[in-house]
């Protein structure tokens, strides 16, 4: 009957056609045995190869050896290709900030399509059961989880991974083991209740089934695939829309605000959620919370805000993107000081910039038709030597409504972080006379009493 119960699976959901050849994740459990052998069984019937793969993390000591061994031995039986490999999982994680879960699960799929490549197999399966499905679904429900992620486990997903036993219950799987006197391995920490998943397996559901419904892990698994029609066709539009505020590169996804705060909220989280899986070919661990931390970003009062999220994502809301990066930006510091003659010019190499100044007296400068480029100040007003350089710690401008801090006033001229280090300040003895081309200082301000006039102009190289 489950053999029966795979194979219509498999061809409800098209998971496997005629010359597949497919590496299986086996860790010597009920769960990957019966899928082993089930393949096994199709062997013939659809012309396919299978290849087995076993990953020791190296934290179950001398019984992580006995699975390996186990499963050779059983895959040798089978005459099924098996590939074993050994890595200290915990070392790992510790050296990579990851936790155990997270790290065994990357290191796994790493090896699944290190032997894919190998192999020249085209898909992975992967023995997800009934019961994996529903407690998923619970997990990502107590984790705050959207519609997306009430969609639990897929049948298959990237086109190559498949889950042929994903409709049969774990009893049964057992079941069929035993029939066939398979006797797969037990890993004891299952029956462990110091994991989330543990413990929603071992109390959580059978509370429920005792409580409330016998029948529901078929209950949640039957919501699960309801909620799918709906979520397919949100999932289209998103795709859609994805393509029309997206700038990706190899590794960053950028998004246009305008553009992005004129979607749905339900399309918002999926195009943040694709951005994501660009950069780390999953979002496996980010959690609907992250995804609307991300999307308070949107607000403008966020410029230049950063946030950390989980895998090594950082989301940064520029003035007018929200850049979604596996890497920190870290603002490099530009240092620079030159003398500014009153006439003549000097080159900013650091800037790329060139500024050109001028004095002349007040009746010349007015008759002067200036640009947006072009900055007057009032020459009797200068004190000392003038200079242009890099900004500093507790730089202050003052303006009509007072002294304002450098720092402040970038963030109210909604300047990138990142750029701010490339505005030129210049100043004489007493103050500053202007940051860059955006604001000028009160204190040399040209009035009635002005006669001579310094002009400053800012030219891109």
């Amino acid at each position: 009957m489950i053999f029966e119960k795979v194979l219509s699976t498999i061809n409800k959901y098209n998971l496997i056609e005629n010359g597949d050849k497919i590496v299986l994740g086996l860790s010597g459990g009920p769960d990957s045995v019966c899928l082993l052998h089930i393949l096994y069984r199709l062997k013939e019937k659809l012309d396919i190869e299978v290849y087995a793969a076993h990953l020791n993390h190296q934290i179950r000591g001398i019984e992580a050896q006995k699975d390996a061994l186990y499963i050779t031995q059983l895959c040798e039986n089978l005459g099924v290709t098996s590939f074993v490999k050994s890595i200290d999982v915990p070392k790992y994680c510790k050296e990579n900030g990851l936790s155990v879960e997270e790290g065994a699960r990357k290191l796994r799929y790493e090896m699944f399509e290190e032997i894919k490549q190998k192999t020249k197999s085209n898909k992975i399966a992967i023995g997800h059961n009934l019961n994996d499905q529903a407690e998923t679904i619970l997990m990502r429900i107590m984790r705050g989880t959207g519609l997306q992620g009430l969609r639990g486990i897929e049948y298959i997903r990237d086109n190559n991974i498949i889950r042929p036993i994903l409709d049969i219950d774990r009893k049964d799987i057992e079941a069929y083991c035993e029939e066939y006197e398979l006797n797969p391995r037990i890993d004891h920490t299952n029956l462990e209740t110091i994991y989330t998943r543990n413990k929603i397996r071992l109390e959580l559901i059978p509370y429920m089934k005792d409580n409330f419904n016998p029948n529901v892990i078929e209950s949640i698994v039957r919501m699960s695939n309801s909620l799918k029609t709906d979520s397919d066709y949100i999932q289209e539009e998103s795709e859609i829309k994805f393509k029309e505020v997206s700038n990706l590169q190899e590794d960053a996804c950028e998004i246009d605000i305008q553009k992005y705060s004129k979607l749905h909220d339900a399309i918002k989280v999926r195009v943040l959620r694709k951005g994501i899986k660009h950069i780390l070919g999953d979002t496996n661990f980010v959690d609907q919370k992250h995804i609307e931390d991300i999307m308070q970003l949107e607000d403008n009062k966020k410029i230049d805000k950063m946030i950390t999220l989980p895998r090594g994502i950082f989301a940064y809301r520029r003035k007018n993107t929200i850049l979604l990066i596996n890497k920190e930006i870290v603002n490099e510091t530009i240092e620079f000081c030159y003398n500014l003659p009153s006439n003549g010019f000097i080159k900013v190499k650091e800037l790329n910039l060139v500024l050109e100044t001028q004095t002349m007296n007040i009746d010349r400068y007015k008759s002067m038709k200036l640009d947006k480029k072009s900055k007057g100040f009032d020459f009797d007003k200068v004190k000392g030597g003038i200079v242009v350089r890099s900004r500093k710690e507790g730089d202050k401008i003052k303006l009509s409504a007072g002294s304002k801090k450098i720092k402040d006033l970038f963030i109210d001229l909604k300047i990138p972080r990142e750029e701010r280090c490339n505005v030129p300040i210049i100043v004489d003895e007493q103050g500053i006379l202007c940051v860059g081309d955006y604001k000028n200082s009160e204190n040399y301000k040209i009035d009635n009493s002005t006669k001579e006039v310094l002009k400053i102009t800012f030219k891109k190289i």
